[in-house]
């Protein structure tokens, strides 16, 4: 079975942040093992999380997830009304507009890595725009 861009797109952006916990959960293990950290001394935003990329990885994550019911919901609309036509063209732009975002919030969180972080969130509302536009035939 051969999966279209618009499904390995789906999948992708699921996969993501589901990765991105399971680093959380790795990072996080080894704090409590090391003893760095209590068992029950994570905040749920990653403000108390010991180290500057801990905390960004928390956000990263949660940045992924506030973005992926707008995604989710038109690529399966795409999906399931027949019309990947409209969403396979620019499928894995949007997924890789959303890996560059995280990937870029990892790194830093500088004014230059800041403007990148945009770029990437830019790119993917204009995809979905694009898809929302010709998906009610108003283009």
């Amino acid at each position: 079975m051969t999966l279209s861009p618009s499904a390995i797109a789906l999948l992708g952006l699921v996969a993501w942040p589901l990765l991105l916990m399971f680093l959380i959960i790795n990072q996080r293990g080894l704090f409590v093992l090391s003893g760095r950290v209590k068992v029950n001394a994570f905040a749920p935003d990653g403000s108390n999380t010991p180290s500057a990329f801990g905390q960004r990885l928390v956000r990263a994550h949660a940045n992924s997830l506030e973005n992926l019911p707008l995604q989710a919901a038109v690529l399966l609309y795409a999906m399931h009304a027949g019309q990947t036509a409209i969403t396979d063209p620019l499928a894995c732009v949007l997924l890789g507009a959303r890996l560059f975002q995280s990937v870029m919030h990892l790194i830093s969180t500088s004014v230059p890595f800041v403007w990148l972080r945009f770029a990437g969130l830019l790119v993917q509302m204009l995809v979905l725009a694009w898809w929302l536009l010709q998906l009610a035939g108003l283009v």
